[in-house]
């Protein structure tokens, strides 16, 4: 058949992975086409927090503003509360000031922000639907792909008409979640568990519930039965909007309207006024692929990788996902990224998922353990809640300060890194040190004018010459420009900068990634300049 449309890369999914790759590819200058069988609505409430580094990529794209006017309210605390209903005990209170709002932080020009899929997927469809070089097509099912040379040929039926449509794309990239037909045609499976709960999903409305107990405001709640942690509810707006996620072992079916209810009865511990806004289902699973595609097809977000909503690494994960792909994306159809290039798109992104995917079930099991006593007024029931809020408090910043998960993940094995021999940075999930170890995202650093050093970082490679006496980065910038890699120099003279950057001389990725650091310039700079363009 012949092809009736043509576009360098097509995506498939629009939700905020597809959409995050094709903001990233639009803004390097790349045309694509997304395309997604729903019509774009969400009937419930999905992925509540932007972290950190999420919140930069938004910030690189001028989109970090807007989140920030649909996030819930700069003023309202993002405190985690472990209780045994609003009404009844408090276990444990995590505060997290270093959340939300304007304020700056020492690691990050940005802060993380709650602000639910519901608001946050538009902001990213409206940013696709200015860009002229995107085509985003709601109510397209994607139907199967073939290779076809040097291009890949999918057929993809309109809903409202009928009409099926072969597009010819130089790249297919799946963003469809975890059934993609993509992954599958590829014969790519899922390693992990499976299945590690069934929750049931509750939405309503109901107002100012905070002025009826004495906990006060919170984004999140953590409800503890003797069971354990049997719900987690969130409040999703700032306001009147919440959301309770119902851990039903074994759930099997639908639950009613009545069931609803008493959920929403119990975690309130008292009688309120509300409206049931819908129910949904999921399954918790921990699975990652066990391939990232290769070629010209890959996947990314959840059709690679699917975990619990603990921690809300889920998202955040994916879109890493995307700014890895879209710089390499861009690099191949541009024609300065080397044969390698998308092929380390697995070597840097699969660890990191598998790192992420297990800390959110380390999250999950963590509260799994029962405390039979633990709603009753006496001694027992007393020392179980003191027990627990000690081991909660303990674990708190691990759990909920999220910057070493979101900021110190290191793509340790790239072949499209240059190590040295320096001693690598530890993971650390919970405590985030900032690093110019290659594969670190570059440190954040305020500049005399105002600006993040991360701000310096454009669509191309960035070459950073540190403090008052830089060496010379000629034999750099010849090689980039032999190879036609773009590159830009920025020469930042505080010395505080040089000694939080390590080096002198520091290769910055299109991604924010450092590439190689040193303190004299390369022996062989084109040596260097092929290995972190995949050549």
């Amino acid at each position: 058949m012949k092809a009736e449309r043509r576009t360098p890369v097509l995506i498939i999914g629009a939700g905020p992975v597809g959409l995050g790759l094709a903001v990233d590819l639009a803004w390097r200058g790349i045309e694509c086409m997304v395309v997604e069988e729903s019509d774009g609505s969400y009937p419930f409430p999905r992925a509540n927090a932007v972290n950190v580094r999420t919140m930069e990529f938004c910030r690189r794209w001028g989109l970090a503003d807007e989140v920030r006017a649909a996030a819930i309210p700069a003023d309202y605390p993002h405190t985690a509360l472990y209780l045994t209903s609003l009404a009844g005990y408090e276990i444990a209170r995590v505060e997290r000031p270093t959340h939300g709002g304007n304020r700056p932080a020492p690691e990050s020009p940005e802060q993380p922000q709650r602000c639910n899929q519901i608001y946050f997927d538009p902001i990213l469809r409206r940013r696709v639907e200015s860009e002229p070089g995107v085509r985003l097509c709601h109510r397209n099912r994607f139907e199967s792909f073939r290779e076809d040379g040097d291009r890949i040929l999918a057929e993809v039926t309109d809903l409202e008409t009928g009409a099926r449509e072969t597009i010819a794309a130089d790249y297919l990239i799946a963003c469809c979640g975890g059934r993609s037909s993509v992954r599958d045609t590829l014969g790519i499976g899922l390693e992990g568990l499976p299945e590690i709960g069934t929750p049931a999903h509750v939405f309503f409305r109901t107002q100012a519930i905070w002025d009826q107990h004495d906990k006060g405001k919170a984004a999140l709640h953590y409800l503890v039965g003797p069971e354990g942690r049997w719900a987690t509810m969130i409040n999703v707006n700032g306001d009147d909007r919440w959301s309770l996620s119902v851990e039903i072992p074994g759930r099997e079916g639908e639950i009613g309207e009545d069931e609803a209810h008493a959920y929403i009865q119990r975690a309130m511990g008292m009688e309120v006024d509300y409206e049931l806004l819908s129910i949904s289902y999921w399954v918790r699973r921990e699975m990652v692929a066990d391939g990232y595609g290769g070629g010209r097809v890959f996947i990314a977000g959840d059709c690679a990788h699917l975990n619990g909503p603990e921690g809300g690494y889920g998202m955040n994960t994916g879109m890493g996902d995307a700014v890895d792909l879209g710089w390499k994306l861009a690099a191949v159809v541009a024609g300065w990224g080397g044969p390698g290039l998308l092929a380390s798109y697995e070597a840097d992104r699969r660890p990191i998922a598998q790192r992420n995917v297990a800390e959110a079930t380390r999250n999950v099991r963590k509260l799994a353990v029962g405390s039979p006593d633990i709603m009753e007024d006496t001694a027992d029931g007393e020392g179980q809640r003191r027990e627990l809020g000690e081991a909660i408090i303990k674990d708190g910043q691990r759990r909920h300060g999220h910057t070493g998960l979101a900021l110190g993940y290191r793509y340790a094995d790239s072949p499209v890194c240059c190590p040295d021999d320096a001693p690598p940075p530890d993971d650390d999930t919970a405590n985030f040190t900032p690093s110019s170890y290659p594969g670190r995202r570059a440190p954040h650093a305020w500049l005399a004018d105002g600006r993040s050093i991360l701000d310096l970082f454009g669509e191309g490679f960035t070459l950073l010459r540190l403090g008052p006496d830089a060496p010379d980065a000629a034999t750099l910038v010849a090689a980039a420009d032999e190879r036609g890699v773009p590159l830009s120099v920025a020469d930042v003279a505080e010395a505080e900068i040089l000694a939080l950057y390590e080096r002198s001389l520091v290769l910055v990725r299109p991604d924010g990634h450092v590439a190689w650091r040193g303190d004299d310039p390369p022996e062989d700079a084109l040596a260097v300049i092929d290995r972190v363009r995949g050549a």
